[in-house]
């Protein structure tokens, strides 16, 4: 596989980021507190992402004092973004809904599909949103019908991470592996001939814990897909054949799911994980070893394809505050604030202006293991409909690649049944609105 050199990267990916409440009837909804001078309001629902609940904190506090008509409350809605979907869907079917909450890569479609978020564009132009200077691809992926319906915040890639110590032990160059053939056939074997039996090679999140967004980029890197626009795919030969190897790694011990990777990754017991940028600060806090990172491994025809994940923040549409909270929407994400909320977190800087602040480049040349994720997001690709825009979608696939790897069962036919029950879905729930 081609390897780029740090500048050549560092520029391209310059480049592709140049480029790149309170129930209420919501149809005057726009009113903000200086419209008419009182003070209003706003409920954030958050599950502090990356553990940035002290970040938050003082963002909001900052904002306040820029802003002393707006009040927001910071909500703790969950452990996740699961927990965050599941109360603002009791919300909204009768109960108190916030002004704004995050919503992930799989959860926001629904919501919007539903016109139960605001379109963001206008609102921002009127709040001095500059929507202009996400990241392209970032904000873009929050697109639906003409409007976007969040901006980008807690966003990251998948990272290659490696215990540096395991790694020399083994014989093993100090670097990810190229392709997963190279995995396969070389650092998995010498990996787990080297480490004690209680440690294994590669240690991933479990179905119910992300594994299908991990497992979507070694689909991608294999010809296969989850769904090619609305139609489902998982019965493709190289669908078929990427989750046999997938199953093949945990028969022959190369993998093990867990239900916490980073912390199986951080205690010693895995030389090696898939994990989300996001967990980069945890990481980095909590291991005694050596971490190294890279790209995920490709197919050796190119660079690998990469998906993002992670969460947006949106304003409800039945907000009655809409400008006061995307004005806080894009005070919480602007340049600044995306750099204290990065350095802290792991999670990708979402402004392209970021970059080029004096905190952020020096930030980058202190630590390279961020500065993998920054170069390898030119890198990245919009995720398969099946997994992002599907209700559920995500934890259906990640049910189902449990029933083949610590299941042990045909992939053939759990694909197949899989394939089946999520176009049943797409043709009754989704095509009917679109």
């Amino acid at each position: 596989m081609k390897k780029l050199k740090f500048v050549s990267l560092l520029a391209a990916a310059s480049m592709a980021l140049t480029a790149c409440a309170g129930m209420g009837g919501g149809s005057n909804s726009g009113a903000s507190a200086s419209d008419d001078g009182g003070k209003v309001t706003i409920d954030f629902w958050t599950n502090h992402p990356g553990g940035s609940k002290d970040i938050e904190n003082q963002i909001i506090k900052d904002f306040e004092a820029q802003n002393p008509n707006i009040e927001v409350k910071l909500t703790d809605a969950g452990s996740n973004y699961e927990e965050v979907q599941q109360k603002l869907n009791a919300a909204l079917a009768g109960g108190q809904v916030p002004d704004l909450a995050v919503v992930s890569d799989v959860t926001w479609f629904n919501f919007a599909l539903n016109k139960q978020l605001a379109p963001l564009d206008e609102l921002l132009d009127k709040n001095d949103g500059n929507k202009a200077d996400y990241v392209q691809s970032l904000y873009d992926e929050y697109g639906y019908d003409g409007s976007h319906y969040a901006v980008p915040y807690g966003r990251s890639t998948q990272l290659f991470y490696y215990n540096k110590d395991m790694f020399k032990a083994a014989g093993l160059p100090d670097r990810a592996p190229y392709t997963w053939d190279e995995w396969n056939n070389d650092f998995a074997p010498k990996l787990k001939a080297s480490v004690d039996s209680k440690v294994t090679p590669m240690s991933v999140p479990s179905g119910a814990n992300y594994l299908d967004w991990y497992f979507q980029s070694i689909l991608w890197s294999m010809g296969g897909s989850y769904s090619k626009d609305w139609t489902m795919n998982m019965t493709a030969p190289e669908t078929i054949k990427a989750g046999q190897y997938l199953q093949d790694q945990f028969k022959n011990g190369y993998m093990k799911s867990t239900a916490d990777a980073a912390s199986t990754f951080s205690a010693g017991l895995a030389a090696t994980m898939l994990e989300s940028t996001g967990s980069l600060g945890t990481v980095k806090d909590a291991a005694k070893f050596n971490v190294g990172t890279g790209f995920l491994p490709g197919t050796g025809e190119g660079e690998p394809k990469v998906a993002t994940g992670g969460c947006g923040v949106a304003v409800l549409e039945k907000s009655e505050h809409k400008d006061a909270a995307a004005k806080f929407a894009a005070f919480l994400t602007n340049a600044e604030n995306t750099v204290t909320f990065t350095q802290a977190t792991g999670y990708m800087p979402v402004r392209t202006s970021a970059l080029d602040l004096p905190a952020e480049k020096s930030f980058i040349q202190k630590n390279p293991n961020f500065e993998t994720a920054v170069k390898q997001l030119p890198l990245t690709t919009k995720q398969d409909n099946g997994r992002v825009f599907v209700p559920g979608g995500g934890q259906t696939i990640g049910a189902a690649l449990d029933k083949i790897t610590t299941g042990g069962e045909d992939v053939t036919s759990v694909f197949t049944d899989l394939n089946s029950t999520m176009q049943d879905t797409i043709d009754s729930q989704i095509k009917p609105k679109l």
